[in-house]
């Protein structure tokens, strides 16, 4: 249902975004993973026409964004819930985007209940909404047109627990019917637990992507046992490279299986073994982008500061 082709885009001789291209399918929540200016927005901002790519294409049900007749009944878009119109009421921005997309009036009220907006809330001017509000706002916005396809950049931030458990249930009942969802989002449980299918950006390229079981299980085999060294000796001389960690566990390409049984012949019992994939995201994520994370262990002096 999304399609991005060979993405570029090029600012006063800096790329922000280089050689972007992947698919976001149908029936599927992919996430669209990447550390803070790796070039999620800017990408997402392409695929909708608010920024001209300097060269590559991205189409929305075989078709530019610019060329759908009535976008909103095709696409729902969020890609900055604070850029609503603050001196309007949450219902009369909905109430615009109904009129604008030929919608009946009735669906207004619809998507309040939907985002668990109130009526007190709705006739609030935005400026007085909280962030968790304006993303609710923003996915009504999103809904309204019941379109077949969602692109959604950050759509948790600002939301409470309660929250993200309620957008997650939402977009994942959407997949479900057949909706194509592309999600960005710094949470990365939260992409965990709903995406499908994941896509990581570090410096403006793409460094990975696929099925997020075939990405989590590269990540190799945990151990752990109290005679580490004598595991990690085992694994060596049975031709297994492993990783021995300053807490005495072993990290492994080798699979479970094969490293339960080196540890059987060499008479070492294990307290947990298991698939790499349980240590999550996070790890999978930072791994992926170390080139581009932002150094965090030292304090910034006074004039890097400024």
């Amino acid at each position: 249902m999304i399609t991005v082709e060979a993405l570029t885009k090029t600012y006063s001789g800096f790329t922000a975004v280089h050689d972007v291209s992947f698919t976001a399918r149908a029936g599927r929540v992919t996430g669209f993973l990447g550390p803070n200016g790796a070039g999620k927005s800017t990408t997402m901002r392409m695929m909708v026409g608010l920024t001209q790519p300097t060269t590559g294409s991205a189409t929305i049900k075989g078709r530019p964004f610019a060329d759908l007749p009535n976008p909103g009944l095709e696409v729902g878009v969020l890609l900055d819930a604070s850029a609503q119109h603050a001196g309007r009421t949450g219902r009369e921005i909905l109430g615009i985007a109904q009129r604008t997309m030929g919608l009946p009036k009735g669906r207004v009220d619809e998507l309040l209940h939907r985002v668990s907006l109130t009526d007190d809330e709705a006739e609030r001017r935005v400026r007085n909404y909280s962030l968790g509000m304006r993303q609710r706002l923003g996915i009504a916005t999103a809904l309204i047109g019941d379109p077949e396809v969602l692109i959604l950049d950050e759509p948790a931030n600002g939301l409470d627990p309660a929250g993200i458990r309620w957008m997650r249930d939402l977009l994942r009942d959407y997949a479900d019917q057949g909706g194509t969802v592309l999600l960005s989002s710094h949470l990365l449980h939260e992409i965990e637990v709903v995406a499908d299918d994941l896509v990581v950006i570090g410096n403006g390229r793409i460094v990975a992507q696929g099925t997020k079981s075939e990405l989590l299980a590269a990540a190799g085999t945990v151990v752990r046992t109290p005679r580490a060294r004598d595991l990690a000796h085992a694994l060596e001389v049975a031709g297994v490279a492993c990783t021995l960690g300053t807490d005495g566990t072993i990290r492994t390409d080798a699979d479970p299986g094969q490293v339960g049984e080196v540890a059987l012949a060499a008479g070492v019992p294990l307290v947990e073994l298991r698939s790499a994939d349980g240590a999550g995201l996070e790890e999978m994520f930072l791994e992926l982008t170390a080139a581009t994370q932002r150094e965090s262990g030292t304090a910034p002096t006074e004039k890097s500061a400024a």
